[in-house]
């Protein structure tokens, strides 16, 4: 793919603290790694192929994850995707009754990974050949998603009422684990932005209840945003669903950008104007748009809503979720060319 990518790292950290910025970044959690390498035209091999995709598709980042290991193999969440002998794809699915988590026991049995075992390598070796102007996202999640996928969702809802001092041994085991890359995250030189993600919701209403929510999500969700008001960082905060409910809280506890405004769940205008002043908002692109429908389809989306919201800063185009493998190429190239269009006019 021959373009001239000019990334801007300052004006995409102006946009997510929703200061006034005539410019549009696209923003991505997440673009399977079929898609990626076909953008790039050969196997992805380590983080320099990582660091060329996201620079050539026109990105101002590059989001990274420390290395981590949380015993995957005993959870059965490893990899959500995984391969048929054919090539075609097949999913796996969270635990909905009993995990590896169900007594002390269970909890005290399962090997857990220590802070020391994180990885940052990949933080420490990109700035040696990061282009210019681009920066890096430091990423992780799933404190309140870790807590229930490991006891099974249906372990996990009766021992709010059964065991509720096991959901909080856990909870804190784990919330204590991510906090600590967050930690890395807001000293490091390295990183310019903070992301957290966890889905607390449905596309009709949260996941359980505010009040449970309190206890083991928002309460890891402000120490994060300390971190990141403390070290001036701006951070981003993902989860589908409708989120109406809980928006003042998720502001409350530092949050400067919203990910990604589910169209499904979420009009993105209503959102726009109850809580603009204090978020801006990252994607609302629908997946099923990108997958099913035609580039002239995707790129009137892209218009309408750039024309709405997007020109005075505050808003990043991007999917409302993420782009998998399944999303037609051609319409994710409709999605980010728009864009580059569009910024191309503002200079």
């Amino acid at each position: 793919m021959k373009n001239n990518p000019k990334p801007d790292i300052e004006s995409f950290l102006k946009v997510i603290r929703n200061q006034t910025c005539n410019y549009i970044p696209i923003v991505e959690l997440g673009v399977h790694p079929l898609i990626k390498e076909r953008f790039i035209g050969k196997k992805l091999n380590g983080l320099e192929d990582e660091v060329e995709f996201w620079f050539n598709a026109g990105y101002d980042y590059v989001k990274l994850q420390p290395k981590a290991d949380f015993n995957p193999a005993k959870i059965g969440l490893s990899n959500n995707l995984s391969y048929n002998d054919d090539g075609t794809v097949f999913r796996k699915w969270a635990s909905e009754g009993s995990g590896v988590i169900t007594d002390s026991e269970s909890f005290n049995n399962y090997l857990f990974p220590s802070k020391e075992d994180f990885s940052y390598d990949n933080f420490e070796r990109v700035k040696s050949f990061l282009p210019e102007g681009m920066g890096v996202i430091g990423q992780y999640g799933d404190i309140f998603t870790m807590t229930w996928e490991m006891m099974g969702f249906e372990s996990f809802s009766y021992a709010l009422f059964e065991n509720e001092s096991l959901i909080e041994e856990l909870n804190n085991k784990l919330g204590s684990l991510v906090l600590s890359m967050f930690e890395y995250f807001a000293q490091s030189e390295n990183v310019d932005a903070l992301w957290y993600s966890d889905d607390i919701a449905y596309t009709n209403s949260l996941i359980v209840s505010p009040h449970v929510l309190d206890k083991y999500f928002f309460c890891w969700l402000k120490k994060i945003g300390d971190l990141a008001k403390k070290y001036k960082k701006p951070l981003i905060y993902h989860s589908d669903g409708v989120l109406f409910s809980v928006m003042n809280k998720i502001i409350d506890c530092g949050v400067t950008a919203l990910h990604p405004i589910e169209p499904k769940a979420m009009n993105i205008f209503e959102v726009k104007e109850k809580f603009g002043k204090d978020l801006c908002l990252i994607g609302n692109i629908d997946v099923d748009l990108l997958s099913r429908g035609t580039e002239e389809d995707v790129t009137k989306q892209v218009l309408a809503i750039i024309e709405k919201l997007g020109r005075n800063g505050g808003y990043c185009i991007g999917s409302g979720n993420s782009v998998p493998e399944y999303v037609k190429f051609e319409n994710y190239l409709a999605m980010i060319n728009t864009v580059k269009s569009v910024n191309s006019d503002y200079l």
